[in-house]
């Protein structure tokens, strides 16, 4: 690299404390950063981790690597905007920062365009609320159990009133999935890591798959994509 090439500063999150240690999702936003900073010749100063919830606010890994890209005029990278989008204080935190920032897997964002998403991230929040309430409430008139291993069958059942159906159901794995969150970052803690050593532990406890299952390398591989 030359005196003149650009400088990246590149910003990554994962889910929690396993995903940290496991590497899981955290590898191939590396990659791709990597790679990027390859295609653009560019110099990468640092990187920063962030081991936290998409649901927590607070970012302070992202506070650092936005005051070094403003001490050194870097440019803040990040791999992929997607799941991150989804958080509308990351957006604002990112649209409000002053510095430079590009996103691997979305060249054009700016400005203007996160700034769009952050509304956007918020509608649908709330949207996703009131939908999940209303499917519930249908779910709950028409006998069908959320999560219980015939609840597919029922869902098939239900004619015109599946797609909501489906929605509530998508939002009961979201919650068995939270629940199951804690046991999981002490697992990480512990160094078990693995699909297969996690899965092993699952079973020992007595933990159910949301379909009332045993846990395999498959299930666990699910369960930790869905808290990414």
């Amino acid at each position: 690299m030359t005196a003149t090439s650009p400088r990246f500063i590149a910003y990554e999150r994962v889910s929690t404390a396993r995903q940290g240690q496991s590497g899981l999702g955290l590898e191939a936003q590396r990659n791709t950063i990597e790679a990027f900073a390859i295609s653009r010749s560019a110099d990468l100063l640092a990187r920063f981790t962030e081991v936290e919830s998409g649901r927590n606010p607070d970012r302070p890994e992202l506070g650092k690597a936005i005051r070094l890209a403003r001490l050194t005029g870097a440019t803040l990278v990040i791999a992929k905007l997607d799941r991150l989008s989804r958080n509308a204080a990351f957006l604002l935190t990112l649209r409000d920062s002053g510095v430079k920032f590009l996103v691997c897997d979305m060249p054009e964002a700016n400005d203007l365009t996160v700034g769009i998403m952050a509304l956007v991230a918020e509608a649908e929040r709330e949207a996703i609320s009131r939908r999940t309430k209303e499917a519930l409430a249908v779910a709950k008139a028409r006998g069908v159990k959320l999560g219980n291993p015939n609840g597919a069958a029922a869902l098939r059942r239900a004619g015109k009133g599946g797609g909501p159906l489906r929605a509530a159901v998508r939002g009961n794995a979201d919650q068995h999935a939270r629940d199951l969150e804690p046991i999981l970052d002490d697992l990480a803690r512990q160094g078990i890591t693995s699909l297969r050593g996690i899965a092993d532990e699952l079973n020992a406890r007595g933990m159910r798959t949301r379909r009332g299952g045993r846990w395999h390398v498959s299930n666990v591989r699910n369960l930790l994509v869905r808290l990414m």
